[in-house]
């Protein structure tokens, strides 16, 4: 007896239910990816602290923020396995036996104290005393380059032995090493974005500069030290003898050098010093014109059914933005305009959790044709001028090509659209959720284009190209060169370079990799898009929104 033929809406319904399953078990590995980064070194590191009187950091950030409050977390994939990737010094990690660092070493996101939004660092001195490699850098620098933007206070809890020596090489000198942190304090104290700092352990050499330049700083009796050389370095310099307390602890800065403002005798005491000093900060204003939360009438995982599980299968972006948007509103800008191609970006606004933000969103296959550039152009410059926060859902494999588009001026308007991303100065937050190729990252505003905040899903890819492409452009390099030489190709190997290709893409675009390296701000599940979305907005519009200016159009 023939099969009973499926009806094109079971057929849907199936694939419906293999999307679901398939992006929880995605969400379900990110969780359990996170995991290693909240617990590093497990309860032998717990134990050891302990013994110092000290609790995790993590614990400390959880007394210092507001009591049923979340913490915003920003760049915990940095680190994982960075000693297997073939850049940024992967190699060298791998030489220090320091090839995985969970969660980069440090600690950085947004929480609230005394209702205030504040960028919160602090020393993971569970892993190798808090002592900063150049990725821990990296996601230091980032997340004050957040913090500036948004205005808002930075808190420092700080335990740590400054660079890592021997990898002093990608931290010291540079525009972007040791001294950059330093610098951006200085900078953002000038500007009254205020800077303060709980110091819990050791903090030598430059690192007794959080210490030093904070704007208020504590530490605390016989377990805080802080100078430019500790005993050893002061013994080989000069011959001294001295203790680290005598040399450069609590009450020599509160009471000699007066390089410290207050002391207290324990961590809970200076958590709460640092929750009394923050009472005294104005209360924070948000730039919008934020009206009640309304939820949608389509839950997260609406969005998983109808997220496809192949990240370049079409994806229609109504199906996703009436599951972020308040009541499933969403208010389109020219929604008939080029019909097969002015499609491929969406564009409109809508309220997420109240807050008014335009959208720029890929759709379908998400190839970008002169038709999308130009209304994603348009919609960019009208953002701007209204002054409206943009959401930036990201899944295009990059800008049409061929004969006819590069007549019709794809190159021109892909360039307004990668110009109106660059120069649109109110609050952009990228978030991937497809395909993130070529210039398709610029013109949908990719981390290079200065997002406030960038994010990615399980399903985001980030790559020059697919590994599809990637293996046909160098395997035919590679023909034309055995060509050349009178050879022919031999089939087998060319077939085997081709799925090198793709499975090295799929591994170097997947969110894990590209978290590792800190190329975006976090892997949001499905389940966390609309509430982590909105609340980046929200600390985005701390500060005022500015006026754009989109200089020399070519339109």
């Amino acid at each position: 007896m023939a099969k009973k033929k499926m009806t094109r809406a079971e057929r849907l319904e199936k694939e419906r239910e293999a999307n679901l399953k398939h992006w929880e078990a995605e969400d379900e590995i990110l969780f359990k990816h996170r995991e290693e980064a909240y617990n590093v070194g497990g309860e032998k590191q717990v134990q050891r602290l302990a013994k110092q009187n000290k609790k995790p950091m993590r614990e400390l950030v959880k007394m210092l923020i507001d009591s049923d409050t979340d913490f915003l977390e920003v760049g915990l994939d940095t680190g994982y396995d960075i000693g297997k990737k073939r850049t940024y010094g992967g190699e060298i990690y791998e030489q220090e036996k320091r090839g995985h660092i969970p969660g980069g070493g440090l600690i950085t996101g947004v929480g609230k104290v005394h209702g205030k939004d504040c960028m919160i660092f602090a020393n993971e001195n569970r892993y190798a005393a808090g002592t900063y490699f150049p990725i821990t850098l990296k996601k230091h620098i980032r997340a004050q380059k957040i913090a500036e933007a948004c205005e808002i206070p930075c808190i420092y809890i700080a335990d740590s032995g400054g660079i890592y020596l021997p990898l002093q090489i990608g931290s010291f000198a540079d525009e972007g090493h040791f001294g950059t942190m330093f610098y951006n304090m200085c900078r953002m104290s000038a500007k009254g974005i205020k800077q303060y700092t709980l110091s819990t352990g050791g903090n030598t050499a430059g690192g007794a500069y959080i210490v030093y330049l904070a704007c208020e700083s504590v530490m605390i009796e016989k377990m805080s030290y802080a100078f430019l050389a500790g005993p050893p370095m002061v013994k080989s310099a000069i011959g001294e003898t001295v203790s680290a307390e005598d040399l450069g602890g609590a009450y020599v800065h509160t009471q000699h050098s007066g390089g410290c403002d207050h002391v207290v005798k324990s961590q809970e005491e200076g958590i709460q010093k640092l929750r009394d000093i923050m009472e005294f900060e104005p209360s924070q204003s948000l730039y919008a014109d934020r009206r009640e939360t309304r939820e949608p009438k389509f839950d997260y995982k609406e969005m998983m059914h109808c997220s496809p599980v192949d990240t370049y299968h079409y994806i229609h972006i109504h199906d996703t933005l009436k599951c972020l948007a308040d009541d499933s509103y969403f208010h389109e800008y020219k929604p008939a305009y080029g019909p097969g191609r002015g499609n491929t970006v969406i564009c409109g606004k809508m309220w997420l959790k109240g807050i008014p933000v335009g959208v720029v969103a890929s759709n379908a296959s998400g190839v970008i044709y002169i038709e999308a550039a130009r209304k994603a152009t348009e919609w960019m410059i009208r953002c701007g001028t209204s002054k409206l926060p943009v959401l930036f859902l990201e899944g295009t494999p990059g800008y049409m090509v061929g004969k006819d588009q590069e007549w019709g001026g794809i190159g021109k308007y892909g360039s307004d659209m990668v110009r109106a991303a660059t120069c649109l100065d109110t609050p952009k937050i990228t978030y991937v959720i497809g395909p993130d190729h070529g210039a398709g990252n610029y013109g949908m505003c990719g981390r290079a284009f200065n997002p406030t905040f960038s994010f990615t899903n399980m399903r985001g890819r980030t790559t020059v190209m697919s590994g599809e492409t990637a293996g046909f452009i160098v395997e035919t390099v590679r023909r034309a060169g055995i060509k050349a030489k009178g050879g022919e190709a031999n089939e087998g190997e060319m077939a085997e370079f081709r799925q090198m290709m793709r499975d090295r893409y799929e591994e170097q675009g997947h969110p894990f990799y590209t978290g590792c390296l800190n190329f975006h701000d976090g892997v949001i599940a499905f389940s966390e898009a609309r509430d982590k979305l909105a609340r980046a907005f929200e600390i985005a519009l701390r500060a005022p929104v500015k006026e754009s200016i989109f200089g020399n159009m070519k339109v």
